[in-house]
């Protein structure tokens, strides 16, 4: 039995930016819609993300996930407007762009590569020798071979985007539901009628499942295409004063992403150890040692804070994103790194197919049921 809660138009597993961005976009259709959450809303993977929007530097080739996306990087801009507005909170939207930098000849060489698959597809990218990299951003390594600069690959302050959108939420008329931990899904023929909680189940016309690494462990769903996993990734947060650099810089064993307050990210580590997010010597000193050799001004940076995320992890490595076998259910999850980047098309897909709508996008490679 579902006890005394109200049929829902929708309910939402997990209210991180991508349950929160699903729940927007529905309570704007016109459904109603309920937030279920174990903590509190984007405090899990959304908040420890570094928030690269990398539809190009963040993607080896081309092929369906490129398509994803570059449709989610374009409907960016005007998402984080419309946020700040209905929220009053600005999500740090930074268009600098990105410096996928080189520091041997054999970096070079996949550089170059990664640049020409990029022109042959019409995307803009710019191949820089040193000198080039260097005048774009000072700080960087005297000892670089060169670099990619991608103008159209942004960023954004996730700890930021994550509460607009929950403020959103509350505005619009969504109801948060924490301190729940879902343990399952109720179906009843082919159709799901309910999540199970511990001790509560809330009914529910339709379920959207956007718990992140902790989606394919719950009851009562269908064969999946693939499993979801957690990936632990450590970050380092450090600063300057004033400001050392402005473009999100990419090597080939981390990133650094400048804030314009003078707070810099040094990330990350990629650790298959379960759902442990313990922060490790070993893996500050992968991190730290990365961040200096590409940009040796940081080895006086002052240290703020350090933490660890679980990202979640396909075993593919293609998300699972659109409608179950199951009828009224929904997949929202497996994004690995690019949980932020895809926030609005996933909100987008979703809304579509819970309003019996077809996307724009072909999302078989995305299909959440076995083959």
């Amino acid at each position: 039995m579902c006890g005394s809660f109200d049929l829902e138009d929708v309910v939402i597993i997990g209210a991180g930016v991508i349950g929160c961005a699903c729940a927007m976009r529905l309570l704007q259709a016109g459904f109603s819609v309920t937030l279920l959450e174990k903590s509190l809303p984007g405090a899990e993977s959304s908040a420890a993300a570094a928030g690269i929007l990398g539809a190009q530097s963040e993607v080896s080739g081309t092929g369906p996930f490129l398509e994803l996306c570059l449709a989610s990087r374009k409907l960016f801009p005007d998402f984080a407007r419309e946020i700040h507005e209905i929220s009053g909170i600005s999500v740090g939207y930074e268009t600098s762009g990105v410096l996928e930098v080189a520091l041997d000849p054999g970096e070079g060489r996949l550089a170059a590569g990664r640049a020409q698959w990029m022109l042959d597809q019409g995307l803009r990218v710019e191949l820089l020798d040193r000198a080039e990299a260097r005048k774009l951003e000072p700080a960087l390594t005297p000892h670089l071979i060169g670099a990619n600069y991608y103008p159209d690959d942004h960023q954004v302050d996730p700890v930021a985007l994550s509460r607009a959108l929950a403020a959103t939420v509350a505005r619009l008329g969504g109801r948060f539901r924490g301190g729940i931990r879902v343990r399952g899904v109720q179906v009843e023929g082919k159709r799901v009628v309910a999540v199970q909680g511990d001790t509560e189940c809330i009914p529910a016309f339709h379920v959207v499942v956007a718990g992140g690494a902790w989606s394919t462990h719950l009851a009562g769903l269908p064969p999946l295409r693939t499993t979801v996993k957690p990936m632990a990734g450590q970050i380092v947060q450090v600063e300057t004063r004033p400001p050392l650099f402005r473009h999100v810089v990419y090597g080939y064993k981390g990133y650094i992403v400048p804030r314009p307050d003078g707070r810099i990210l040094l990330g990350s580590t990629l650790e298959d150890r379960g759902f442990d997010k313990a922060v490790t010597v070993a893996g500050l000193q992968r991190i730290t040692h990365m961040a200096v050799e590409l940009v040796p001004g940081l080895g006086e940076a002052r240290l703020l804070d350090t933490w660890s995320g679980l990202r979640p992890s396909p075993a593919d490595g293609l998300p699972l994103l659109g409608a179950s076998p199951i009828q009224g259910l929904y997949h929202a999850t497996g994004h690995y790194r690019n949980g932020i980047l895809l926030t609005p098309v996933t909100a987008e897909v979703i809304t579509t197919l819970v309003s019996g709508g077809a996307p724009a996008l072909d999302l078989s490679p995305f299909s959440a049921g076995a083959s």
